[in-house]
């Protein structure tokens, strides 16, 4: 009997200095590419461009679903990209710990396995800690601070680092599989996730990347130098209010959400739908 294939291919171990682990997918716990972005700027800061380890995708995807994709290189040499969940390693010399990203899309199948693979390969790290990223579509507005929520294995995690408790109930992704595969090896896990603004869900939301790290540097303990975000978070919210200067109706529909933040009453959505549509096709023109 054939024995079944590690899905892990490692192409070394790295000697990191008590690693905390920031894991982010695209895909379904993505609203507006703020997880994966955020990920995938820390990345950016750093030299690393080759993964220590990656998580084979045969197991894990539907290709049906989410089909490898064909690229030709400058020289003309085609090559197949497939759904690959990749592992970083970096080194912060400006800190007591290192740091390892984890990131890929959100797979098709066996999430218990695929969880429980990364978990594996993250203890045979010795990460300490894991934080995972995520983002949802809400009725938020985008003048106001980034609404973070948060889970963890330890509730009192979530109170320590000044979180918005969730108390939702219902269909999950692989993040709150994730976080379950954590509390199963004993690896201390916090889920941070970023509420939105529903009329800007189609662009990826640099506000939203910034709040996420700046969270995340802080539960991790680890320096991330956001500055360069900060200038396109700026930008991008300058732009956002110029778009709505332009419309009345806009202006009068963002108070409304200004004001929901700060009362329990929530926005009446059959209301709503027309005016949030007619503001989604007013952003996309601009």
């Amino acid at each position: 009997m054939v024995p079944p294939m590690d899905p892990v291919r490692r192409v070394h171990r790295p000697s990191l200095r008590s690693p905390r682990a920031l894991v982010a997918w695209e895909g379904w716990n993505d609203a507006a590419d703020a997880a994966s972005g955020a990920a995938a700027f820390l990345l950016g800061q750093f030299d690393e461009e080759e993964p220590f380890a990656t998580i084979e995708p045969e197991d894990f995807y539907d290709f049906q679903v989410r089909r490898p994709q064909v690229e030709i290189s400058e020289g003309g040499t085609r090559r197949l990209a497939w759904p690959t969940t990749r592992a970083y390693a970096l080194e912060l010399s400006r800190s007591a710990h290192d740091a390892i990203v984890v990131v890929g899309e959100e797979p098709n199948l066996r999430w218990k396995t695929y969880t429980r693979t990364i978990c594996a390969l993250l203890a045979d790290s010795d990460a300490e800690m894991v934080v995972t990223l995520g983002a949802f579509i809400g009725q938020v507005a985008h003048t106001r601070p980034v609404p973070l929520i948060g889970v963890a294995t330890d509730p009192s995690l979530v109170e320590q680092h000044n979180l918005l408790a969730s108390r939702y109930e219902g269909p999950t992704g692989v993040v709150g599989v994730m976080l379950e595969a954590c509390r199963e090896i004993g690896i201390p896990a916090v889920s941070i996730w970023a509420a939105i603004p529903h009329y800007l869900a189609a662009n990826p939301n640099p506000k939203a990347m910034l709040a996420l790290l700046d969270k995340a540097s802080e539960i991790m303990e680890l320096p991330i130098d956001t500055s360069e975000l900060v200038v396109v978070s700026d930008d991008f919210e300058r732009r956002v209010d110029e778009a709505m200067s332009d419309n009345d109706d806009f202006v009068d529909y963002v108070h409304r959400l200004e004001e929901q933040g700060q009362d329990t009453a929530p926005i009446d959505p059959n209301r709503s739908d027309h005016l949030i549509s007619e503001i989604e096709d007013f952003l996309k023109e601009r």
